[in-house]
């Protein structure tokens, strides 16, 4: 206990910083218990070096982040997901809680699992003025980490207790915290495998062969299940913006012999696909998951 004390307060600052810019940068390394820990050991007289290294760390990286969605765009929230344990889905969800409550989002995205890269690249792909971005970040941050450290104050015995195990057995009682992260780490990975396999059977369409069929006059209903689609945002010329969480869309009764191609903006089509799959499973055999989604489409639109 004693050593994790004196290393809390010979380098907790940079310990802090060093974690909680690690966590922002998108990897998944919760940075939360951290703060805990530096706010039961340090009291409230020793809160101001956490305070603002965990805040400068959070707009340091949410800074960079903005700044990088504002000059690439969408094709930077597939990067971020990549980096998430729930990469197929994190871009959907942020992307709809952004485009609700805008910019406020970051008063609250660090609290979500992986929404707080995103939120602030949605920030700068939304063209929020920096200053805007910064003034809400800043409160979103100071919210996250006051959080931590109040909690840290309010069960200072428990946390406490939970180091003096972690010294008194040393390396094992770190050992057990490394499995149950490593565990939980195998299980999202092994959910997300169980899903793509799932959705695999959907058959996939490629951008070429979508405009080669435009070309040749084989019309096709074409779906956009995009968050930012519910609003008017640039999409394929003919799109429908359907929202995943509601019904099917009403369709005429002829509709089951015609084409349906889905597109999304998510990591391997998953959007696409499980809209794909529900029109399928109501008798539309004909829909495909547009391979690529939306990004796809606006690189190769160009050059057609």
């Amino acid at each position: 206990m004693q050593d994790i004390q004196l290393l809390l307060e010979q380098y907790g600052g940079w310990l802090v910083f060093a974690n909680v810019l690690i966590e922002q940068a998108g990897l998944p390394v919760p940075a939360y218990p951290m703060i805990i820990a530096a706010g039961a050991l340090g009291g409230a007289s020793g809160w101001l070096v956490p305070l603002l290294a965990a805040t400068a760390a959070c707009i340091l990286a949410d800074s960079l982040w903005y700044c990088a969605g504002r000059r690439y765009g969408s094709r930077l929230l597939g990067v971020v997901c990549k980096l998430s344990l729930s990469q197929d889905s994190c871009i959907r969800q942020t992307q709809r809680l952004y485009l609700r409550i805008g910019v406020r989002a970051l008063l609250v995205c660090k609290f979500l699992p992986g929404a707080g890269a995103l939120s602030t690249v949605m920030a700068g792909l939304t063209g929020t003025p920096y200053r805007r971005f910064f003034l809400y970040d800043l409160a979103g941050a100071l919210i996250w980490v006051g959080s931590a450290l109040l909690l840290g104050g309010l069960f200072h015995s428990v946390v406490n207790d939970v180091l003096e195990i972690l010294g008194t057995y040393g390396a094992m009682g770190l050992g057990v915290l490394a499995a149950v992260l490593a565990l939980y780490i195998a299980a999202r990975y092994l959910r997300r495998r169980i899903l793509l396999r799932s959705l695999r059977v959907i058959p996939r369409l490629s951008v070429d062969e979508l405009m080669q069929w435009r070309q040749d006059g084989r019309d096709a209903l074409v779906f956009d299940v995009r968050p930012e689609a519910m609003r008017d945002a640039a999409r394929i010329p003919g799109a429908v913006p359907v929202d995943l969480k509601q019904p099917l869309p009403p369709l005429d009764p002829g509709a089951l012999d015609s084409d349906i191609v889905v597109y999304c903006a998510c990591p391997n089509e998953v959007s696409a696909a499980l809209l794909a799959s529900r029109l399928r499973a109501a008798g539309y055999r004909k829909t495909w998951a547009l391979r690529g989604g939306y990004e796809a489409w606006a690189e190769r639109k160009p050059q057609a």
